[in-house]
């Protein structure tokens, strides 16, 4: 009872997207009206027929052939208006689905990409919202069309004879029934199909966007192997769910073609005693077998409802999960950029350790730190506090004094540019991946002198079409450090007072690191910048250089103070030293 109500508000709430296009929906139900409306036209035409063959004068013949191809011009009109109007409307819940589940995904916190898998996002874009458009357009154009049928059919029929009628209609509560055990097979296997086809989403992925890595490590025939187990599995559920269809669809067909056979013989019966003429039985019986094909599609939808719904619960998961939290009241305006962490935490989801535990530092503005340490140290989320990818979970980060939490999440992150090791570029022109977001307005001169600065303008104009060059899916044009210098240029262009630099200069070559370096060293001039590095030759020159362990502030200092120590950052030091030896 309590799965039939989710059911019911699921597909109340799928029927909301249909509802704005609610006058295009009127034609095509118009139509659908029409079509069912022309089988009990046909049927008593039957009996038409009957009696000019009885009579066969020319003036019945033009009256029976005009007759049929009226009945099937005005069929044909509500066909075409019931597809048409049908597919329009169901392109709009597409486009609608689509849209907006694609926009909340934008807004998401980044503890739900951790826990959610990216095949299993983009497979609910497409795959899902598909199978949705079946419950909420294709599945309600069979309904009202297949139903209108079987609603007039069967007040012909009543009219006809109401008696052999309802012994007919005993057959309905078994159909029912085999549709409601179908149901709930149908629903397990949906949801089956949905898990495994986010899998073979992700592994596709995953490997056409490493196809170096899988070329280079000879791992083609395992990642055939992970496709192949993934389909294999996606094609088990969809066999599943088409057995579960292949056996409900001829049962229910088997009850009808029970019911009308009991009618059949007793409409015999009735001629034999003189009780029904052979017009009232060739109209009843085509009436009755007009019947079983519009009973056995309302049966067939069940599967595709299902689908559907199932569909549906998993869009409307992510369309009702928390967008990021943004308490904040206060416009930033511009900032000097004083950071500050004050006794801050943080912890992950089902972590059994805070990744921050208690960390106090101040970054005066203008000022770089570099932070330091093994991997997992707990560097990279300290970092990510800020500009609140994640929000502290004790103690405050501050801005000139102010937590950040105070400011609108706008305004907090105009005053951060943020350069990574893993530069994302889109499949724009080089200019378009410079001026990205809301640095869109600027002019082409803005543009150029950002990439002098990334020491980026000389390769740039080395190109066929200079700016306008398309730099492929994430960059692949581009190599490395060209792709590195695109994302400099970007972050100079934005001018923010803080800089955040994520192992910007590593696994690069010496040429590329040398320009880098040079452009971020002006690029830093004036702005308060938060280094991540491996690499700690390129942060010797650092104000502060602050080694992470374990969550916590193990040493900090200036490069020279540090090497006095003699303790960790010593260690590591020496450690990268004698490996570059």
């Amino acid at each position: 009872m309590i799965e039939s109500e989710k059911s019911t508000r699921l597909y109340r709430r799928l029927l909301t997207y249909v509802w704005p296009h609610k006058g295009i929906f009127f034609f095509s139900v118009l139509g659908f009206g029409m079509f069912a409306s022309s089988a009990p036209m046909l049927a008593h035409l039957m009996g038409v027929v009957e009696k000019t063959l009885d009579a066969p004068t020319e003036e019945n013949i033009w009256y029976v052939v005009l007759a049929m191809v009226g009945v099937y011009f005005y069929r044909g009109i509500g066909t075409f208006l019931g597809k048409y109007f049908t597919a329009r409307v169901g392109r709009e819940v597409v486009h609608a689905l689509r849209t907006q589940l694609f926009s909340r995904m934008l807004r998401l916190p980044s503890v739900y990409y951790d826990r959610e898998s990216t095949g299993r996002l983009i497979s609910r874009v497409i795959f899902d919202v598909e199978q949705v458009n079946g419950a909420s357009t294709k599945a309600v154009t069979v309904v009202v069309q297949e139903g209108l049928t079987v609603i007039l059919l069967m007040g012909y029929l009543v009219w006809l004879d109401y008696t052999l009628t309802g012994i007919f209609l005993v057959v309905v509560p078994i159909i029912g029934l085999l549709v409601s055990q179908a149901s709930r097979f149908f629903k397990r296997y949906s949801r089956r199909i949905q898990k495994s086809m986010g899998q073979v989403t992700q592994v596709t992925n995953e490997a056409i966007r490493g196809y170096r890595e899988v070329r280079t490590y000879g791992a083609t025939e395992s990642e055939e192997s992970r496709f192949n187990a993934a389909s294999e599995d996606n094609r088990k559920q969809v066999m599943k769910f088409a057995l579960t269809d292949a056996i409900n669809v001829p049962l229910s067909q088997q009850v009808i073609a029970l019911g009308l056979g009991v009618m059949v013989f007793l409409m015999f019966q009735r001629v034999q005693s003189g009780n029904m003429n052979s017009a009232e039985f060739l109209q009843f019986i085509t009436a009755a077998a007009l019947i079983a094909k519009p009973m056995r599609a309302l049966t067939d939808i069940n599967s595709i409802i299902q689908k559907g719904l199932t569909a549906a619960a998993s869009i409307f998961e992510v369309m009702d999960a928390d967008s990021e939290k943004d308490v904040g009241q206060v416009d930033a305006g511009r900032t000097r950029g004083n950071v500050e962490y004050y006794q801050t935490r943080f912890r992950y989801d089902g972590a059994s350790v805070d990744a921050v535990d208690g960390i106090s530092l101040n970054v005066p503005s203008g000022t770089s730190v570099a932070f330091v340490g093994k991997s997992g140290s707990g560097k990279t989320t300290l970092v990510n506090l800020l500009p609140r990818f994640y929000e502290a979970g004790g103690g405050e980060v501050r801005i000139d004094g102010r937590n950040i939490r105070d400011f609108t999440l706008n305004s907090l992150r105009d005053q951060i540019a943020i350069v990574s090791q893993q530069v994302t570029l889109f499949n724009a022109s080089i200019k378009d991946n410079i001026a990205y977001g809301s640095l869109n307005g600027s002019t082409q001169e803005q543009v150029e002198v950002a990439a002098k600065a990334a020491h980026a303008h000389d390769f740039i104009m080395a190109l066929p079409k200079g700016y306008d060059t398309e730099v492929g899916e994430n960059g692949l044009m581009m190599s490395g450090g060209q792709r590195q210098r695109i994302a400099i240029a970007r972050a100079i262009l934005k001018d923010a007072p803080i800089l955040i630099l994520d192992e910007a200069t590593s696994a690069l070559d010496t040429e590329s690191e040398r320009h880098i370096q040079a452009a971020l060293e002006g690029v830093m001039k004036g702005r308060t910048t938060l280094v991540i590095a491996h690499r700690l030759s390129t942060i010797e020159q650092a104000d502060q250089i602050v080694v992470v362990d374990a969550g916590r502030i193990a040493e900090k200092g200036s490069h020279s103070e540090l090497m006095a120590l003699n303790g960790l950052y010593t260690q590591l030091h020496q450690m990268q030293f004698s490996e570059a030896l």
